[in-house]
């Protein structure tokens, strides 16, 4: 058994104010059972329950209290309360560590060794956390400078033009289509690729730039027909190819069900920002800048978008092996389960770790 972080200093907790523990535990019932009911609680359904060994007018006050603290709404006169965002970020902090379950993560990590490249991990992971909670998944390969040169190929093409390929040893393969001012042979292209495979395979892509600079920058290399035009092929960015993440989005049908409490219009500009990859990679590098290996939960999204105020994000943010950075979450409504959500997270971020790129 592996022992996981949960930070809640991840949690956003601007503004709150100090609780007693009777007040936390009877909020923290409040949040569970409307998690469960999607109701407004009445205090005669927490005295019922009889966790708290308090009379239904001890009960009364305390949620008055919590309501005049900002933790608790009522919608009618009559009616029960409801949790307020402070609610549920002070139940996300009481929350305590959980442990990871060998034999859970063993299945997700055969899931994961099954696709085959990056790409096909990062959707199989939002296709598994959406699987795991009913909600709406993203996951995100972040790749860094780190990734290591596997081989590069050249080709051209009829047209004059050059194919650059590069691969990294993650899998990862990446094109480009260039045209040079003089002609170059296919001979000559594989002279300069056999060059830079036996040279510089398995350095950080980062390293293998910086020692070509530096070699071509040598008086020696411009006299040297195949170094000259490797001269040329490197101004044209060989090496440079995109590091664009890959994002991948599961799920936002689950939210469809979900009462937020908007317009029409303010739903579909909703649905609009979560289809948007750079928005929604934005979210996750915002909220998940610090975590690595710790599940971070924000409670309200309303600082990214206005129509996101009634949604959560839990995630975690893992450093794989090959230079790879992949972002992992769920967001889910505020009447969301939490520990369900937390675990499905934290035991997919650790089965993505850990499965050999």
């Amino acid at each position: 058994m592996v022992e996981y972080g949960f930070t809640n200093q991840d949690v956003a907790m601007s503004g709150l104010t100090p609780l007693s523990s009777r007040h936390t535990e009877i909020l923290n019932s409040i949040v569970q059972t409307y998690v469960q009911t999607g109701r407004p609680v009445p205090s005669g359904s927490l005295a019922r329950l009889g966790r708290h060994r308090l009379s239904p007018a001890s009960i009364r006050n305390a949620m008055a209290d919590l309501a005049d603290a900002g933790y608790l709404s009522q919608p009618h006169t009559s009616a029960g309360r409801i949790p307020t965002e402070k609610a549920f970020q002070v139940f996300v902090r009481s929350l305590s560590v959980k442990r990871v379950i060998e034999r859970e993560l063993e299945i997700l990590r055969r899931k994961l060794a099954e696709a085959g490249t990056v790409a096909a991990r990062v959707e199989r992971s939002t296709q598994m956390l959406v699987e795991m909670t009913h909600g709406f998944s993203i996951a995100a390969a972040i790749f860094t400078e780190a990734q290591k040169l596997d081989q590069v190929e050249l080709l051209g093409l009829s047209d004059g033009r050059i194919l650059m390929i590069v691969v990294t040893r993650d899998k990862v393969v990446r094109s480009r289509v260039v045209n040079l001012d003089e002609p170059v042979s296919q001979d000559e292209l594989n002279s300069i690729r056999n060059y830079i495979n036996a040279s510089y395979s398995g350095f950080d892509l980062s390293e293998v730039r910086s020692q070509l600079k530096a070699r071509l920058e040598q008086a020696s290399a411009a006299y040297d027909s195949i170094l000259r035009k490797l001269i040329l092929l490197y101004d044209k960015g060989l090496l440079e190819i995109g590091l664009d993440p890959e994002v991948h989005m599961e799920g936002a049908a689950n939210l469809v069900g979900v009462d937020f409490h908007l317009t029409r219009e303010k739903m579909r500009e909703l649905f609009r920002a979560l289809e948007e990859k750079k928005r929604v990679l934005m979210l996750l590098e915002r909220f998940l800048e610090d975590s690595d290996g710790d599940v971070s939960v924000q409670v309200g999204l309303g600082e990214a978008h206005p129509g996101m105020k009634e949604l959560s994000l839990i995630g975690v943010s893992v450093s794989a092996a090959g230079g790879l950075n992949a972002k992992i979450a769920v967001i889910g409504p505020l009447r969301m389960n939490y520990p369900k959500a937390i675990s499905a997270v934290l035991h997919v971020g650790q089965a993505f770790r850990s499965v050999a790129p």
